[in-house]
């Protein structure tokens, strides 16, 4: 795999940012490897990172650049700040540098493939919101999305009992506005979804403070028929966690199969 720290100028945001992207090494893998090179532009994984992280943190926190590795696949992970992924009322345009500008910056810097079939988006607590948001809004844009812990009934979040966001984080990316029934609602979004969805996939550990908004989310898709695969299993909201669960998303990926190498 070639390993790329991009740092480059955002129009969207209006400075520059970074991202860090995992790209298919055609010449192969190194001893104790296995490599893989489609042909043709690869298939892109969208990864993204959680509230209190980077663009670098899944590259550090876990071997995602080994279990990438044989399966031909580029995996591109953006810088958004604290934002949730969203256009913030007191901040900046974090939804629009995502969903607009990045696919763009992405394929013009990269060969990477623009198919849906080829098109993927997972992420982890804020990322799983995230993730599950790209997907339902421009559901024609990927063949599969995943979360992992996500913050999915973030709507009702900011007055939990338990585990409220914090004010500073709320009032700079939704400020006043109505976010129950919004487009940043991803229950909302999923109860008005069309039929025409990608496969979806949900984890969450059962000792997660994020738990009872992943069951949420799924009896409401179950509600309305939507399929999705579900893993409910032990597990707190860390990084052991998350390293194990996103090699059960690439297992999970519909990828075409590379060509393999080792050495």
């Amino acid at each position: 795999m070639a390993l790329i720290r991009c740092n480059f100028h955002s129009e969207a945001l209006g400075m520059g940012t970074s991202m860090t992207v995992l790209l298919p090494d055609p010449a192969g893998a190194g001893i104790g490897l296995a490599g893989g090179a489609p042909a043709g532009d690869p298939p892109v994984l969208y990864l993204l990172h959680g509230l209190s992280d980077d663009d670098t943190i899944w590259t550090r926190r876990t071997s995602v650049e080994r279990y990438v590795a044989p399966l031909g696949l580029a995996v591109v992970m953006p810088q958004v700040g604290r934002s949730f992924y969203t256009d913030e009322e007191n901040g900046n345009r974090y939804w629009t540098f995502l969903s607009e500008e990045l696919p763009e910056v992405c394929r013009s810097f990269f060969r990477l493939s623009d198919r849906r079939e080829d098109t993927f988006v997972a992420g982890l607590s804020m990322g799983g919101y995230g993730a599950v948001k790209w997907a339902l809004r421009e559901p024609g844009r990927f063949a599969a999305a995943a979360s992992l812990s996500g913050a999915l009934n973030v709507a009702h979040r900011q007055h939990h009992p338990a585990h409220p966001m914090d004010p500073t984080v709320w009032h700079t990316v939704f400020g006043d506005r109505a976010v129950p029934g919004s487009d940043d609602d991803t229950v909302a979004l999923l109860e008005r979804a069309g039929d025409d969805l990608p496969a979806l996939y949900v984890a969450c550990g059962t000792e997660d403070f994020l738990f009872d908004d992943n069951t949420r989310f799924v009896e409401t898709a179950r509600r309305r028929g939507v399929p999705l695969t579900v893993d409910f299993s032990p597990g707190d909201h860390d990084w052991a966690y998350w390293d194990a669960k996103i090699q059960d998303v690439l297992a999970w990926l519909p990828l075409r199969a590379p060509a393999t190498r080792s050495q």
